[in-house]
């Protein structure tokens, strides 16, 4: 049975079998972030989330707290359609700011949305559903560095 050229190891190709390689330049590795970096996309997103009229805004910072992300943003929308809303404008916002799409979870219901930019993580409630959770009481007991002018 002849097998493709891919199947073999470089020095153990039958001969007559060529290796396909690619014209296209290597990618390059990718830039690490600042903690600086990640910081000025944090809050990037966080005054996105207030234009955008997210109420009771808290940007948490985990640095050193956990190793999930190194900034948290907790906010809520006044109904689904709110929150769905701004999870879509947060998630194409991550977009622009890093270059890689966020993870979002939660958007059919749109009661608790989840964004995951890998560094900075969302999340968006209703008022009702933020509450039962009580996420600021996990994470935030003395953390917060801003609250929303709302409160």
């Amino acid at each position: 049975m002849k097998r493709p050229a891919w199947y073999y190891a470089r020095d153990q190709q039958p001969e007559g079998t060529k290796t396909l390689t690619s014209s296209a330049p290597r990618l390059q590795a990718a830039k690490q972030a600042t903690v600086e970096d990640i910081r000025v996309v944090a809050e990037s997103l966080a005054k996105s989330l207030e234009d955008d009229k997210a109420e009771d805004l808290l940007f948490i910072d985990l640095q050193g707290k956990s190793s999930l992300a190194d900034f948290m943003i907790i906010a809520s929308g006044r109904s689904g359609r709110h929150v769905a809303a701004l999870a879509d404008h947060i998630s194409q916002e991550a977009k622009k700011l890093t270059g890689r799409p966020a993870s979002v979870e939660g958007m059919p219901n749109a009661d608790w949305v989840l964004i995951d930019t890998g560094d900075v993580i969302v999340h968006l409630f209703r008022p009702e559903v933020r509450e039962f959770y009580n996420l600021e009481k996990i994470w935030a007991p003395d953390s917060a560095h801003m609250r929303s002018k709302a409160q």
